[in-house]
């Protein structure tokens, strides 16, 4: 308890400084959560992304469509539970700033694969019935205003035109990493205008969405799928939907990494700004540790001084920074789904980057005293009393 309170008069001696230190250590705190939050929600559709879902594309690129007909032998393969079809519509909405995905589904074989995507069962129904309906998830229709029965105009790049909507269905994320950003329409609807204006185009699938009865089938059911199509005009590629999504998260991978990077570099200031108050305390207080011993303080306790005011300091500036974290990022988030929501569909603080940043405060109050410690406990007590900072 002595010991204890020795620490708490010592970290509070300089009070300028300690709460400098803090304060430092809090803003690089504050700095890695943030950085940690861009990487995880960067990664959220990975992470959600379903071990019994695959997708099967054109080898090529999504670029290149694939004959519908493939759809009827891909159900046939053992251990395929369902199939569905998918495709990328790109396009604009009023102004080409407003982005966020669009696909066009099969939905009475698209939503039972996707049972994540939260609908009541009027708005499946009326999805279902009617040609030219489409759903849309919660957070983009909060941006945009939109309500049930409201009528959007897409304006085509992809597929040539003006696309009209009416909007059936709100949909809500079963979970919390499930993507609220996207807009789902019906195939045969753009089946059917492709039919009227450029037949060559119809029955073409950008992408097929299988589902299988357990992950031990996965690879098997892969391979089988992608052997049934080799030689053919349109031979495929199929992986997981979490590789499906990483391909994509790959084409910034340099900038990922250069974010991982600086988060790393973050803690290293952390332990250089520590460090340096450590080292000013323990130069400062040579002819005090000598003393002490002089006093019966045995190296341990020294040990203890030096290393719980180390960590006291850690510990309030860690403190302070993952208490601003909550607050900021929140209001990041809120920033960043105004123009970037499609690319961060899920923006907060998780309990791993409040974990991680916590252990670091903690490691880099151990790491910063290691050095102080070492010199004050072998310091002699006769150099020590003739020592002049």
């Amino acid at each position: 308890m002595k010991i204890f309170k020795l620490v708490i008069k010592n970290a509070l001696r300089h009070k300028l400084r300690s709460i400098l230190t803090a304060l430092g250590i809090a803003i690089a705190v504050l700095a890695f959560g943030i950085l940690r939050t861009v990487i995880d929600a960067w990664y959220i559709g990975v992470e959600a992304s379903s071990q019994t879902r695959l997708i099967t594309r054109n080898e090529v690129s999504l670029g290149f469509p694939m004959p519908l007909a493939y759809r009827e032998k891909i159900a046939q393969i053992p251990g395929v539970t369902g199939v569905s079809i998918g495709q990328w519509f790109g396009g604009t909405y009023v102004d080409p700033k407003n982005f966020f995905a669009r696909f066009a589904v099969e939905p009475e074989s698209f939503l039972p694969l996707y049972p994540e995507y939260v609908l009541t069962e009027k708005e499946r129904e009326d999805f279902l019935k009617e040609r030219n309906s489409c759903v849309v998830g919660a957070k983009i229709a909060t941006k945009y205003g939109w309500k049930l029965g409201d009528n959007i105009r897409l304006i085509g790049d992809i597929f040539p035109g003006d696309w009209d909507f009416v909007i059936r269905g709100i949909y809500h994320g079963a979970a919390r990493t499930t993507d609220e950003t996207q807009m789902f329409f019906q195939w045969e609807y753009l089946n059917e205008q492709l039919g009227q204006t450029t037949r060559g185009r119809m029955d073409q699938v950008g992408f097929f969405y299988v589902g299988v009865a357990s992950a031990d089938d996965v690879t098997r059911v892969s391979e089988t799928i992608d052997a049934m199509f080799d030689n053919s005009m349109a031979e495929t590629k199929t992986e997981t939907e979490k590789e499906f999504q990483m391909s994509f998260v790959s084409m910034v991978g340099t900038i990922i990494t250069t974010v991982k990077v600086i988060s790393v570099v973050v803690i290293a200031i952390i332990l250089l700004v520590l460090a340096n108050t450590m080292a000013m305390t323990a130069r400062e207080r040579v002819a005090e540790y000598a003393v002490l011993k002089t006093l019966g303080f045995r190296p341990s306790h020294l040990t203890g001084l030096i290393f719980g005011e180390s960590m006291f300091i850690s510990i309030l500036g860690g403190a302070i920074g993952l208490l601003l974290s909550v607050p900021i990022i929140k209001g990041f988030g809120e920033f960043l789904s105004v123009d970037l929501g499609s690319f961060f569909p899920v923006f907060e603080l998780s309990r791993s980057t409040v974990l991680l940043a916590a252990a670091a405060a903690l490691s880099v109050g151990v790491i910063a005293a290691v050095f102080p410690t070492l010199k004050a406990t072998r310091i002699k007590i006769a150099d020590g009393l003739r020592y002049i900072g």
